[in-house]
């Protein structure tokens, strides 16, 4: 039997419950036991039986988007030595990331204790988490929905979600995209949209409100999927109604969108 010892570092940043509130419910089915989260990642077990001394640990990129947390579809595998393990999970998601979490030292020390192991799910899901209730609420939302491709935003870094948002054949986070095709040097009209500005409009999976009300820019129009000359007759419409202003076009979640500048 493996002592871990006292890790109080860890665990005072563990979803806190009071006494033994909640067992963990032991099956046979696909299970993961998640050990901890940050900004970045999710680290996730589903075996506690050591080979070697050591057992998998896998982590999976999280990306924090403006309307919520896209888990990844992709896992890497990182073999930790078992009485390493306490020190691997403080280290990997340290408390100065300010989304880092860990589950309770004790539910990983018996779990250790009774080599707890599950057979892998095909998916990471809501359902296949044995300890989702130590979770934060947006992992745990982002967790049912299907995975996504996971890749680095070319201007900040930052984790987002592939091929979102695409401006000049580079990939950006929402927050990037947002500032530089709404920004100041964004391909604004002040008139009427022709066919070969209409074949060029830029493309996004969905506009951020919030986002764009800091930058001073109000969405006027919004459609669900309708023929393009349509909207191009729609939003000509509006542009023509107050001549002079920035009026920008773009497709968005299967639609088409007007935004105006203030």
């Amino acid at each position: 039997m493996h002592h871990f010892g006292n890790h109080g570092g860890a665990s005072s940043r563990g979803p806190q419950r009071s006494g033994d509130d909640r067992s963990l419910e032991l099956s046979n089915e696909p299970r993961v036991f998640v050990l901890g989260g940050s900004g970045s990642t999710l680290g996730f077990i589903n075996s506690f039986r050591t080979d070697a001394g050591a057992v998998t640990a896998r982590l999976v990129p999280l990306a924090w988007t403006p309307i919520g947390v896209v888990i990844g579809e992709s896992w890497q595998n990182v073999g930790i030595a078992l009485a390493n393990l306490l020190d691997w999970v403080d280290r990997t998601f340290p408390p100065e990331d300010e989304r880092a979490f860990v589950a309770p030292m004790r539910d990983i020390e018996l779990l250790a204790r009774v080599q707890w192991q599950a057979d892998l799910p095909e998916a990471l899901s809501d359902e296949a988490v044995l300890n989702i209730e130590d979770l934060p609420e947006e992992i745990v939302d982002g967790l049912a929905h299907p995975p996504a491709p996971i890749v680095q935003c070319a201007a900040c870094r930052r984790l987002c979600v592939q091929g979102e948002f695409v401006w000049k054949e580079k990939e950006l986070c929402a927050w990037d995209y947002h500032a530089q095709v709404f920004g100041k040097r964004g391909p604004w009209h002040d008139g009427p949209y022709e066919d070969r500005h209409f074949e060029t409009l830029p493309t996004c999976a969905y506009i951020a409100a919030p986002i764009l009300a800091e930058m001073g820019v109000d969405v006027v129009f919004s459609s669900g999927e309708i023929a393009a000359a349509t909207a191009q007759e729609m939003i000509n419409l509006l542009i023509t109604a107050e001549p002079g202003r920035p009026y920008m076009a773009l497709r968005s979640g299967g639609g088409f969108s007007v935004l105006r500048e203030r």
